[in-house]
């Protein structure tokens, strides 16, 4: 039997619905970078991400359960493509010895295919702001890899309230960013404008810095005191949401964070850093007002069917059964919302997320979206109950070139303050979209 396809072999077959094509490069790859050795980056259209090494990451029965749900499967056509020839041979053994047999390898991999101009590759918009822990790792060696900073550069450790987290150990030359300084504790609502370019100043930010966040997820859970200082990479997209909204331009996200920085070996510091305090901020803030909503706009935009209000919090909280949070009383939803899925409770996002806290594939963000009705040609505002879900999903549609996308700030928390005028749904929603507690 043959083993392997050529690149126009596979090219005349693109669009077979009884083929899956199995990318097992790292996801920075697949989503646009251009990495070992290809000359282009991004995907073949139409392949799923499944980077080899979750193949080895033990968990038998999930990893079984991705293969299925991403169509590669036993009795199913199956083309495997790294970056040449021989890692996706090891792949696709992994794959054999699973069960899926009849698979077949890309000859050349990702390299031959991006090496002929006329192959068509797909690949995440804004991929630039999704950065992988190779690039940011040569960045502070000093290096300029591909899209590096081209003026100033900061890196932040980003939780809430847990300055002793980033003590205790963080990536060399991060900077501390507590979500507090840019929110108001009273309603989680992003601060007033002033007080914005304050917490700016005094962490060194202008409007034309490149600044990169991450956080830290490695354990915790719902029922801390706190629970919100173990959902670090939640508060790190809250935080570039804000600093976009303020006016930042270039603001980027570690995928994985600090998780993933630590699983690849490289090491912390404990050194404290002080940013250097800098002059003006450079523009008025908020520079991108649109990228915030509050409640009048949140109440048009359910009665415009343009638009799209989207719930993105767990089943429960959609359903009623539970708020969400210790400090929210009401349960249920806005009357006349989209569901987005989130993950089991307030602060995981495992829809949005891969078995190893990097960003799911963003094919299948768009395509849970599009079967919820949740597409580009909207004017689309994300809300959870105070913002940090609701911005996680705003920067994957912002990573995918939506252009009309927002954060409604106020949330279920305000939403729900208000039943008279503030309508309220409870228990299982019409349309396509069903959950499970």
């Amino acid at each position: 039997m043959k083993t392997t396809i050529s690149t126009a072999e596979l090219a005349d077959r693109l669009g077979d619905p009884a083929l899956t094509v199995v990318d097992v490069r790292p996801l920075a790859a697949y989503n646009g970078w251009r990495l070992g050795g290809t000359v282009r980056g991004g995907h073949i259209p139409g392949a799923v991400a499944f980077p080899a090494a979750w193949l080895g990451s033990g968990d038998d029965a999930e990893i079984d359960r991705l293969l299925d749900e991403k169509g590669v499967r036993a009795g199913r056509s199956v083309v495997v493509y790294g970056y040449d020839t021989d890692d996706a041979l090891d792949a696709e053994h992994g794959l054999r010895s699973r069960g899926i047999t009849g698979t077949r390898v890309l000859a050349g991999g990702a390299q031959a295919w991006a090496a002929d101009p006329a192959l068509p590759l797909d690949r995440l918009p804004n991929h630039d702001k999704l950065v992988h822990v190779d690039w940011l790792r040569e960045v502070l060696d000093g290096g300029r890899p591909e899209s590096a900073p081209e003026g100033r550069f900061l890196l932040f450790h980003v939780d809430f309230g847990a300055p002793d987290e980033y003590a205790e150990g963080h990536i060399p030359g991060a900077h501390y960013l507590d979500t507090d300084w840019l929110e108001d504790p009273t309603d989680r609502n992003r601060r007033p404008p002033n007080a914005l370019e304050a917490a700016l100043h005094g962490l060194g930010i202008t409007h034309d810095t490149t600044v990169l966040l991450y956080g830290r997820d490695t354990e915790g859970h719902a029922s801390e005191k706190r629970p919100g200082r173990r959902a670090g990479q939640l508060a790190a997209t809250r935080a570039l949401t804000i600093l976009r909204y303020a006016g930042v331009d270039d603001v980027r996200l570690l995928d994985g964070g600090y998780d993933r920085w630590v699983r690849d070996g490289n090491p912390l510091e404990t050194d404290v850093r002080d940013p250097e305090l800098v002059g003006a901020f450079g523009v008025t803030v908020p520079r991108r007002p649109e990228i915030i909503v509050d409640l009048a706009e949140a109440r048009r935009m359910l009665a415009d069917p343009a638009a799209a209000l989207v719930s993105v919090r767990s089943w429960r909280e959609q359903i009623g059964e539970v708020s969400g949070y210790d400090y929210i009383g009401p349960a249920g939803r806005i009357k006349g919302d989209v569901w987005g899925n989130g993950g089991t409770d307030a602060y995981h996002m495992q829809h949005y997320r891969n078995v190893d806290n990097t960003m799911r594939a963003y094919p299948e963000i768009a395509a849970g979206w599009r079967e919820a009705g949740i597409t580009p040609d909207k004017s689309v505002a994300f809300y959870c109950g105070t913002g940090w879900r609701a911005s996680e999903a705003w920067f994957c549609a912002y990573l995918q070139g939506w252009q009309r996308i927002a954060v409604y700030d106020g949330g279920w928390f305000e939403w729900s303050q208000d039943p008279v005028n503030n309508p309220i749904a409870i228990g299982q929603p019409d349309g396509p979209f069903r959950g499970v507690s």
